[in-house]
């Protein structure tokens, strides 16, 4: 493996989890520890990565939020059948939060039209989307609009939750690791969220394999309040098989070909 394939591996690592070791990559890339620690040194004098004791954490904050269309672009096959996965799940009658989220705007657009939901949004590409199904009464959360992400943030929204009892929420994050939990970029949309939850007896978690193992800034819970997770991710994933030890109940979906395309 050349030098520049190995350095692309070890910032897709690094993107996927935030921290890599030394070890770890010198057994997963099939190399030297000493050669790991070039790479290393190269990459951080490149500015892209951090030493740290035993390994490396990346350089971009976990408070960096890559705009909406970026992340709705990115893992685009596994979202369309995880938002599917999700949908399925819904029955007549049901009350379910939509969180915000590229994920769950692909439930949104998934929804059987003439299946009668009631449905929270605190998003506005999701609540335009459900508008388009007569058979679904939609609520609108209220709240300050988030520029450019058009989510719905700030006491208002959170308030919102307060005196209401639904079924499901449905829950999208940036990361979710066992130490962690479900974690957020945002502490305002990770407050929401809190609130939803507050809100629902249970929780739905719709997760892309690169979400698994990712730590962002703001913990919204703790991995005890999730009863279903859906992803992408092999049944051998470790924060999968941790998840299942919990009690967690894992959807595992994968893209079709003609959504790869």
């Amino acid at each position: 493996m050349s030098s520049d394939t190995r350095r692309r591996e070890i910032l897709n690592l690094l993107s996927e989890i935030g921290e890599v070791k030394v070890g770890d990559l010198a057994s997963t890339l099939r190399t030297s520890q000493m050669t790991i620690r070039r790479d290393l040194e190269a990459l951080e004098m490149e500015g892209v990565l951090r030493r740290v004791r035993g390994g490396a954490i990346s350089s971009i904050s976990r408070s960096y939020e890559p705009p909406l269309q970026q992340r709705e672009m990115r893992e685009r096959a596994a979202k369309i059948s995880i938002g599917r996965a999700a949908a399925d799940l819904l029955r007549d009658g049901e009350i379910a939060i939509l969180d915000v989220g590229t994920t769950t705007l692909e439930m949104a657009r998934a929804i059987n039209r003439r299946q009668t939901l009631t449905i929270i949004a605190g998003s506005l590409p999701i609540a335009l989307e459900l508008g388009q199904k007569p058979e679904i009464r939609t609520l609108i959360t209220g709240g300050m609009m988030r520029q450019g992400e058009l989510s719905l943030i700030g006491l208002r929204a959170e308030s919102f939750y307060s005196d209401l009892n639904c079924d499901t929420v449905f829950l999208g994050v940036a990361g979710i690791s066992i130490e962690k939990g479900l974690t957020e970029y945002n502490l305002d949309d990770a407050r929401v969220k809190q609130a939803a939850l507050r809100a629902a007896r249970r929780c739905v978690v719709l997760a892309d394999a690169s979400k698994l193992g990712k730590i962002a800034f703001a913990t919204v819970a703790s991995v005890d309040v999730v009863d279903v997770l859906i992803t992408d991710a092999p049944p051998t994933h470790p924060v999968v098989k941790a998840l299942e030890e919990h009690d967690v109940e894992v959807i595992h979906v994968e893209p079709s070909y003609e959504e790869k395309k």
